[in-house]
């Protein structure tokens, strides 16, 4: 297995396959890096090089205490573009793991990333506040807090039908994609689970955004639960210099997993285009 380690001494655990334009994956709360497995392959069939990392505290990288803020998971991801001397690079987000990319752009700069994509993203802030009246109650982000500390394992299983939208029509995912996408996220550490998580909520990354004049991508379900558009992706776009926002109907938060092939191809065409 392949590993980087981050200045803080930390081990990251990535793969890296196929050649061309690099791609780097960054994935979401608690999920590691394996779940980009279809989008990946689609990207790695069509000539490009992809790169996936297991978030410090998730997968197979190691577990500290400390370190799960923004600036300190972009901190990561520096590294792994450093460490594997990457140029006119692709970010590609998911959930939590597009705030890290945005706080890498506005932290690092632009100078080594030509475009961004984000999916179902956190972004720019989730908190119920005057500014923010349509966000998510702190009431609620405690309840979830203390489900984690008293049974991570139902927490996460008590996400799955929102996760992939098996409610709505059209939406069918095996009890077996279910279940690996369960016990995939539930490798990481109790630890990451809640400081991911006050990190997704806590934040307010209005500003960042602002400040990044790339092309972003933001690819969004009309279904997603877990981030819902009009609280996320909607004014993300609003504050973007030079974004695009692609809304898929009845679709949820983890339809990059259920729906690998149709985002693969719309990345690579927002690739492609000049």
């Amino acid at each position: 297995m392949s590993f980087i380690k981050v200045t803080n001494g930390t081990n990251l655990f990535y793969k890296d396959q196929g050649s061309g334009i690099p791609v780097i994956f960054v994935h979401g709360w608690c999920i590691n890096c394996d779940s980009w497995e279809y989008v990946m392959n689609e990207l790695t069939d069509n000539g490009f090089r992809c790169i996936a990392y297991d978030q410090r505290g998730c997968g197979r990288s190691d577990q500290p205490w400390r370190g799960y803020d923004y600036c300190t998971l972009a901190d990561d991801l520096a590294a792994v573009i450093d460490r594997l001397d990457l140029d006119k690079v692709i970010l590609v987000g998911h959930s939590l793991g597009c705030g890290v990319i945005m706080q890498y752009l506005a932290d690092y700069g632009e100078s080594r990333v030509i475009k961004a994509v984000l999916l179902g993203t956190t972004t720019p802030n989730i908190a119920k506040s005057m500014a923010n009246p349509n966000g998510l109650d702190r009431e609620h982000f405690n309840e979830s807090i203390d489900f984690i500390k008293r049974d991570r394992a139902g927490y996460v299983y008590s996400l799955v039908d929102d996760f992939f939208g098996v409610q709505f029509e059209g939406n069918v995912v095996s009890q077996y994609m279910i279940d690996w996408t369960f016990g995939i996220t539930m490798q990481a550490s109790s630890r990451a689970a809640t400081e991911m998580l006050n990190t997704a909520y806590t934040s307010n990354q209005r500003e960042e955004l602002k400040r990044i004049s790339i092309p972003v991508l933001l690819l969004h379900g009309d279904k997603d639960v877990s981030c819902p558009i009009a609280l996320t992706a909607q004014p993300t776009l609003d504050l973007l210099i030079n974004g695009e926002l692609k809304v898929y109907e009845d679709k949820a938060h983890g339809m990059y997993i259920s729906e690998g092939n149709v985002i693969g191809a719309d990345i690579i065409n927002f690739i492609n285009k000049e």
